[in-house]
């Protein structure tokens, strides 16, 4: 079980960073008041020991703490000594930024500091930094944020925390379908393999489908079907890292045949496959698989 403790100079780029959590897969809590995270964090284990399906080590929880509870700030000691007590471990991340970033992101953005009532913001960024020091000291990590770009901090949090060797900035949905019901309406790209030839021609293969090796087989036989995919491959290598630089977090690919059977199904396969290989993190889904048995020599050729 991960557990993480997202804190910080306010002002830092910590509800930007939980956002680049959430997309990691953690369940982000903010502003949470320190003294019940020991009892917050104890029931989540214990009711996902209980789950088989959910093993505990798989659990990704962070919590952002920070001034903004106050007086209730303080507890945060008290709580990470429970933690120690209960054999929990954690992680803290301490965000940071100068002075003079933080006021000029307070400029533009016009919101109060949390500790500046009765204050200026140099005043309430000074005691701040006095109140967040002991907690700065525990941290496992202290990032500067003044000079860092938004996709910038997202690479670090994503370089720091990635438990697979895979590319996990982006989740790339690829889609089979088929064009008589219609394209995906969420497509960022759609790949028309009806040139290849039909296996619905093909008697034997009719009444099968693009999960059967037959189909495969056949599909995966023809020259042309070998070096439009290699170029689809070269084409997403090329263009996937510049929109991850970009900040998109998921990327949907549709692949379409006539009736989404066959064809597209095929080489909706084999592009996850592809691309799986290059340690990016890939979904499937054959939307139309099942829509059209194709046990009849009457049906629409797929």
């Amino acid at each position: 079980m991960d557990i993480l403790i997202l804190t910080g100079m306010s002002g830092a780029g910590k509800s930007l960073a939980a956002n680049y959590l959430e997309d990691m897969g953690f369940f982000c809590i903010d502003n949470l008041p320190p003294s019940i995270l020991p009892d917050l964090v104890s029931s989540y284990v214990k009711k996902n020991n209980n789950l088989p399906l959910h093993p505990v080590d798989t659990a990704r929880m962070a919590f952002v703490i920070d001034v903004r509870s106050l007086e209730l700030f303080e507890d945060i000691f008290p709580a990470l000594e429970r933690l120690n007590q209960m054999g929990i471990s954690y992680r803290i991340i301490f965000l940071d930024a100068t002075d003079q970033a933080l006021i000029s992101r307070y400029k533009q953005s016009r919101r109060n500091h949390p500790l500046a009532q009765g204050r200026s913001i140099v005043q309430a960024i000074e005691l701040e930094r006095q109140r967040l020091a002991a907690v700065k000291e525990l941290a496992s990590d202290v990032i500067e944020t003044s000079a860092l770009t938004a996709g910038e901090l997202r690479d670090m949090l994503y370089a720091m925390l990635s438990e697979t060797d895979r590319d996990e900035r982006m989740t790339i949905l690829i889609q089979s379908f088929g064009f008589k019901y219609g394209i995906p309406v969420d497509c960022d790209c759609v790949i028309d393999v009806r040139f290849i030839p039909n296996p619905y021609y093909v008697a034997e293969l009719r009444p099968l489908s693009g999960k059967d090796q037959a189909v495969v087989d056949c599909i995966m036989s023809y020259p042309e079907t070998v070096r439009f995919m290699d170029m689809q491959e070269q084409w997403l290598e090329f263009t996937i890292p510049l929109y991850i630089r970009e900040g998109k977090v998921r990327f949907t690919i549709g692949v379409g045949c006539t009736g989404g059977r066959h064809r597209s199904v095929v080489l909706a396969e084999d592009l996850a496959n592809r691309l799986r290989d290059n340690k990016l993190r890939v979904v499937i889904d054959h939307r139309d698989l099942e829509k059209d048995p194709r046990k009849s020599s009457r049906d629409d050729p797929c």
